[in-house]
């Protein structure tokens, strides 16, 4: 069996490459890439490394030969029409190249009236692909929790989260479990064969107070909820360059639309995710050591 993953050398491409190399001999994974001089690490272990461009048709066509199990790890981008063109790229790409085996990496704002603004992009995905004729199952992350330890030094300054969601509560995922999910469902026909569609999330969703008091806990230093507007908080972060993306992801979430939770990780992998104050406190921990 031959697995190819997209956008392997991202946060959490590299932790799929990880985790699947867990389950199958190294020589079976296929690393494509944008921009190959970044996957030296890989090179060196003795990955297979191949340039793929999502606007080249040809290079994925060349990238994808000979896939088993293609694992799709979308770009970074907040343009819903260039993430859909990448993606009918892709398609095309893995038809010529005779690709039967799809494991598709989504998130969980994909509701119709979503106001996230990709929230458009993962709409159409399950549509599309019900179209085809392809094996395959997509995969839902919810929120990651990861960006939380490196935003915790910010928050202990402000003494406040500030996400302008209100009372609502919303859905965490760590990247390292996100990615043990997506091993095994390349790796089981029986978890990508039914066109399953998967949401993962952590045992239990989490409102404002109850994170704040989790980061309390974790660092030792009192951090409570102050709800900004949206617009305050796409001003706050549009230094950044994400601010009003994100202002509409946390709208979504005030909408009751980011909250869900599922047991699909535990059903994938069979054990429970990490929860938040483990994982929290765990890498906290290790930044300050660091």
């Amino acid at each position: 069996m031959k697995y190819t993953i997209t956008g392997a050398t991202g946060h959490l491409g590299r932790k799929v490459v990880e985790q699947l190399s867990r389950l199958v001999d190294i020589q079976d994974i296929r690393l494509a890439v944008h921009t190959p001089s970044k996957a030296q690490a890989f090179l060196d272990q003795g990955y297979e490394v191949v340039k793929s461009d999502y606007y080249d048709v040809q290079s994925m066509t060349k990238a994808f030969a000979d896939t088993d199990v293609l694992i799709y790890i979308p770009s970074i981008t907040y343009d819903v029409a260039n993430r859909v063109l990448e993606f009918e790229n892709s398609l095309k790409a893995m038809q010529k190249a005779g690709v039967k085996n799809l494991v598709d990496v989504s998130f969980i704002a994909d509701q119709p009236n979503n106001p996230f603004q990709m929230a458009g992009y993962y709409a159409y995905l399950p549509a599309r692909l019900a179209g085809t004729k392809l094996n395959y199952a997509v995969i839902k992350n919810s929120l990651y929790a990861d960006p939380l330890v490196l935003y915790l030094p910010e928050l202990i300054e402000r003494q406040n989260i500030i996400y302008p969601v209100g009372d609502q509560a919303m859905s965490f995922i760590t990247r390292d479990d996100s990615a043990e999910a997506i091993a095994n469902v390349a790796v089981k026909p029986y978890l990508r064969d039914h066109r399953q569609v998967y949401l993962l999330t952590q045992k239990q969703n989490y409102n404002m107070i109850e994170l704040s008091r989790i980061m309390t806990e974790t660092t030792g230093q009192e951090i409570g909820y102050a709800l900004v507007s949206l617009s305050e908080f796409a001003d706050i972060y549009r230094a950044e360059g994400d601010g009003d993306e994100l202002a509409s992801m946390y709208h979504a979430a005030a909408m009751e639309l980011m909250d869900a939770v599922t047991d699909d990780f535990q059903h994938i992998t069979g054990h429970e995710p990490m929860p938040m104050d483990q994982f929290l406190r765990q890498n906290y921990q290790r930044r300050l050591v660091a």
